[in-house]
């Protein structure tokens, strides 16, 4: 394990990757939210993970904290952010210097190659690949196979050292694992924090972006979520969801305290699409 010298990292904690549907935005609107205490807190579909790194940076997390996402590629990125980040700066520092569209096309063909990498190597790809992606998007075809063209960026920036770095401090004692939402009811003791950020009901037919896995999350998987909400409800723990502020979702969590925050699209093909638009975060307390 290599983590930072806490003497070097001078900027706060904060997502090192970008992530479509990103929490960054709301933190000041969720504040109002969070559980006044609690015992221990588990970050499901933990995507960029910017909740954590909140609660991290204004000292509310408890020691025990779990981070679980359905992707591999992104909780391994995380593990390594946590065990080996000086290790995985040398490798982006490579990546940053061979850029150019021939480069990003080749590297996002190893996948479809079969080629064996290392988890630092892996990881090393996963986060060149979202910086220089467009639009920072996550998303894989029915193989599994990283899918997003190259973005338009003159010179993006691919290595933030001292992200990374502040990133792994943060992480040193979460636990971090590849596990499906169902699986963590018999994890839950009373007291524990459970915050939901899956993939979004899709406002529209043609406004979903649910592909991070090979497996699409639809109104089926939707449905079994809100499922182990009332489950966890039951076993007196604290939950927290966000969603699309749809009929399907008002419906479903339609016996839970549910309230409103605008968030700034972040992700549309029309310029002018984009702007404030209101989702839900549904509570059980």
């Amino acid at each position: 394990m290599t983590a930072p010298n806490p003497n070097v990292v001078s900027v706060r904690a904060k997502p090192f990757l970008k992530w479509v549907g990103g929490k960054q935005q709301l933190l000041t609107q969720f504040e109002n939210y969070f559980p006044l205490t609690f015992k221990r807190y588990f970050e499901i579909f933990v995507g960029g993970g910017a909740v954590f790194f909140h609660l991290w940076n204004t000292g509310r997390l408890p020691r025990e904290t779990f981070l679980f996402d359905h992707n591999q590629e992104l909780t391994n990125a995380f593990l390594v952010v946590r065990d080996q980040v000086e290790e995985l700066i040398a490798v982006l520092s490579t990546h940053q210097a061979s850029h150019c569209p021939a480069y990003y096309y080749q590297i996002r063909a190893l996948d479809r190659q079969a080629i064996d990498l290392d988890p630092v190597e892996r990881a090393a790809r996963t986060i060149y690949l979202n910086r220089t992606c467009y639009n920072g998007l996550y998303r894989v075809n029915r193989h599994g196979q990283f899918n997003v063209p190259i973005g338009r960026y003159k010179n993006p920036q691919i290595l933030h050292e001292a992200v990374l770095r502040a990133a792994s401090l943060a992480l040193q004692t979460a636990c971090i694992a590849t596990k499906d939402f169902r699986e963590i009811v018999d994890l839950a003791q009373p007291g524990d924090f459970f915050y939901f950020d899956p993939p979004y009901d899709p406002v529209s037919q043609t406004a979903s972006f649910t592909s991070y896995t090979a497996t699409n999350f639809g109104a089926d998987s939707q449905r079994a979520l809100a499922a182990v909400f009332a489950q966890l409800t039951g076993k007196s723990c604290f939950c927290m969801l966000s969603n699309s502020y749809t009929p399907f979702m008002l419906e479903l969590y339609r016996d839970f305290r549910v309230e409103v925050v605008q968030a700034k699209r972040a992700v549309n093909s029309k310029g002018n699409g984009r702007g404030s638009v209101p989702e839900i975060l549904v509570l059980n307390y």
